[in-house]
């Protein structure tokens, strides 16, 4: 298997929402089709990027990431106010899980992010998804805080955990 990552196009777009909608849902992901639509017209837009993993013609993966602020509350006081990165979406094809494929879409999300000069990339998870939880500390993310977001993360312990790569 060869795999290669492409950035994601225009043309992808409606692929991109069934990949996300087939292999990201389960009870840990909260994918509202209407904020996935948004997430879309945002790709389009330029102001979210997507790199698809492939194999061939056939789509392995996908991750999405951006710049932000939303991560602020992280940021020592000289970084206050420094665009940050954060990792929106990780999706891994179903048959392809446990092979370290979401870990290397989480690294080159990073290294795309870090050649916008982004040092510091942040992620989040329900606190329950353990293999969310290993893909990211894999990747070499280290957990920051757990909160309650029941509105987010209506199962388990309805809980978030954002995490942080520093590069």
């Amino acid at each position: 298997m060869a795999i290669r990552f492409i950035p994601a196009e225009a043309r992808h777009l409606q692929g991109l929402q069934a990949f996300i909608l087939e292999h990201g849902a389960n009870v840990w992901n909260w994918l509202p089709v209407a904020g996935i639509e948004a997430h879309l017209r945002d790709i389009a837009d330029g102001e979210v990027y997507a790199l698809l993993a492939m194999d061939a013609d056939q789509w392995l993966g996908v991750v999405t990431f951006c710049s932000t602020q939303d991560f602020v509350r992280y940021q020592p006081a000289e970084r206050q106010g420094i665009a940050h990165g954060y990792i929106c979406e990780a999706v891994v094809r179903r048959d392809q899980a446990g092979r370290g494929l979401g870990t290397q879409l989480l690294l080159q999300a990073a290294a795309n992010l870090q050649a916008q000069g982004l040092l510091e990339i942040y992620i989040d998870r329900h606190e329950e998804n353990v293999a969310s939880a290993g893909m990211m500390r894999k990747a070499g993310f280290v957990e920051l805080e757990t909160f309650a977001e029941p509105e987010r993360r209506p199962h388990g312990s309805g809980r978030t955990t954002v995490c942080r790569l520093l590069v």
